[in-house]
């Protein structure tokens, strides 16, 4: 169907006649020599033994994991605001101590 403002003609010089030749099984050969050999060596099945990371977690740190990993998103913002007035309030304390440290000089250095 032929549109009255030429949109065959648009659409015909969308078309591509690019022949790709697929004799090749190597249509994408690769950058570095040997990268192929070394990315396969280092894919180890997977085993018993955890991440080095987590060989260093508590069970309290895996439980803390596990219950924000269940949390919605809804929860996890809660977490999160919660976290954040918890660091305020922490540095409103901080400032308190620095500022009774400072009227007591406890801070002041030595005289030599």
């Amino acid at each position: 169907m032929a549109s009255p403002n030429g949109g065959d003609d648009f659409e015909s010089s969308l078309l591509s006649f690019e022949k790709l030749d697929r004799a090749s099984p190597d249509l994408w050969p690769e950058q570095l020599p040997g990268v192929a050999e070394f990315a396969a060596s280092c894919k180890n099945p997977i085993t018993d033994s955890p991440p080095k990371w987590m060989a260093e977690l508590e069970s309290e740190d895996i439980d803390m994991l596990k219950e924000l990993g269940s949390l919605t998103t809804a929860n996890l913002m809660e977490k999160v605001k919660g976290l954040q007035n918890l660091a305020y309030q922490l540095g409103l304390e901080e400032s308190r101590e620095m500022t009774r440290a400072r009227f007591l000089n406890i801070l002041e250095r030595p005289k030599k």
